[in-house]
């Protein structure tokens, strides 16, 4: 299942998956709402307590999260024009909130406009205080489905591969 943003929508509201939406939702998506300030993300219900960055590049910034990461991941938060990131590459049990004043502000300065997605959260990231974590981007989608971690060749339908996973011998 896939939950994402239209470009001309500012800001994350909810992230929670509904049945039935109305016309501020998109239906199993992210609610989105162009006339509230950025606000927190909420993950579909899952345990999500190990995260990870499964790839970056100019147009895309991926993490993933699940219970354990060892072999597998099952859900993606995907930054499409990811154009501030301010988070480690592996943390854990991050809490989701709305960015401060300060932050949105300090963003804006950077950027040169208020990003149409700005989320905040805290995380461990294995010190001895949380981390403040800022991801800034165009878009942002909730990829909720199993991605293997390694090759298998009996996958089961709405099963994936991670992007480095190939089959023996390739």
């Amino acid at each position: 299942m896939i939950a994402f943003a239209d470009q001309g929508l500012r800001t994350v509201r909810d992230a929670a998956f509904a049945e039935d939406t109305g016309p501020s939702r998109l239906i199993r998506g992210l609610t989105v709402d162009a006339e509230q300030q950025h606000a927190g993300l909420r993950l579909p219900e899952g345990s999500w307590w190990e995260w990870d960055v499964v790839s970056w590049d100019r147009a895309r910034l991926t993490l993933a999260a699940d219970h354990d990461l060892t072999y597998h991941h099952g859900l993606e938060l995907v930054f499409d024009d990811p154009v501030l990131v301010s988070c480690p590459s592996g943390f854990y049990d991050p809490a989701f909130r709305s960015p401060s004043p300060e932050e949105l502000l300090r963003v804006t300065r950077q950027l040169g406009a208020e990003p149409p997605v700005l989320v905040a959260f805290e995380a461990d990231a294995g010190g001895h205080e949380l981390v403040s974590c800022l991801v800034a981007a165009e878009r942002v989608r909730i990829v909720h489905e199993m991605v293997l971690r390694y090759w298998r060749e009996d996958t089961a339908p709405g099963q994936r591969f991670a992007p480095w996973v190939r089959p023996p011998g390739r």
